[in-house]
């Protein structure tokens, strides 16, 4: 068996980032988190924590943090049945961030008596952060599950791209043509960002080169083309009501890229995240479908 008290230590140091603030959030001294931490690593021969700022962990520590996650949040099912106070350990998950800025922050808030710790990434690499051990639940694009994980279809995200009128009328005086898509900034979320070139793709029939603006916020993306910096692909929820507004023009109204989302979660872990599941099902683009 682990030792309870030292995991809670190791939990809190990688929670609060560090050793003095997971003291102060277990009301122990700093030596006492050290020597917890100290006790685990010796049991089980390898380091656990990076000694850094903020306190991240080794290889070894993610998969032991993913087990004390398990174990947290079967402990506060548990306590939930039994009509006692639940520890308020918060819930780590990844969610992308345009789940994040159009549907998720509503699913969450149906789901009482949990904290959340959300990671934000690319739909693309999400299953990467369960895979390591990093967090207990993904939304993601891909519906092959994570090894020991059951993925569960969320629905859609359809986008579009957009940009100003007076940039329409800078960059593509003659339509959206490869040639212009080539000269024309994009916007950008991240270097792991593809839907700019599979729109690039689908209107065009080619892959230029896209010079591009990194803007890692899809809400800041939405601002940028409002101010002329370039144009973007965003949900069709966040741009459409722009685009009727005249704010924004539709690059290409025939075209949409659409991404599927899966809700990947361990199974271990499923009935602990019942709850969670079936408020991600119910606001997700598919709708409905954890009813």
């Amino acid at each position: 068996m682990i030792d309870r008290a030292a995991l809670a230590a190791f939990s809190a140091v990688l929670r609060t980032g560090s050793f003095e603030g997971a003291a102060v959030q277990l009301g122990v001294t700093q030596s006492a988190v050290s020597q917890r931490v100290k006790g685990l690593e010796e049991r089980f021969g390898s380091a656990l924590i990076r000694r850094t700022r903020p306190a991240t962990p080794t290889e070894a520590g993610r998969r032991l943090l993913a087990h004390a996650e398990a174990v947290g949040l079967l402990e506060q099912d548990l306590l939930r049945d039994l009509g006692q106070t639940a520890p308020d350990a918060p819930l780590r998950i990844a969610v992308t961030a345009d789940s994040l800025a159009t549907w998720v922050i509503a699913a969450l808030a149906e789901v009482e008596g949990v904290l959340f710790d959300l990671v934000i990434d690319d739909q693309d690499h999400s299953a990467d952060l369960l895979r390591g051990g990093e967090v207990a639940g993904a939304i993601t694009a891909s519906d092959r599950p994570v090894p020991g994980c059951d993925a569960l279809p969320l629905g859609c995200l359809s986008y579009i791209a957009f940009a100003a009128p007076g940039f329409v009328r800078r960059h593509f005086p003659d339509g959206v043509t490869a040639g212009a898509l080539a000269r024309a900034p994009a916007l950008t979320f991240n270097r792991k960002d593809r839907l700019q070139r599979a729109w690039a793709r689908a209107a065009t029939g080619t892959q230029p080169v896209l010079p591009t603006h990194y803007i890692g916020s899809t809400h800041a993306i939405t601002e940028a083309g409002l101010a002329g910096l370039g144009w973007g692909v965003n949900p069709d929820a966040m741009i459409a009501p722009l685009v009727a507004e005249g704010r924004l023009v539709d690059l290409d109204p025939a075209i949409r890229v659409d991404t599927p989302l899966y809700w990947q979660v361990p199974r271990r872990m499923a009935p602990a995240l019942a709850g969670v599941t079936r408020a991600l099902r119910r606001a997700a683009p598919g709708g409905a479908q954890g009813r």
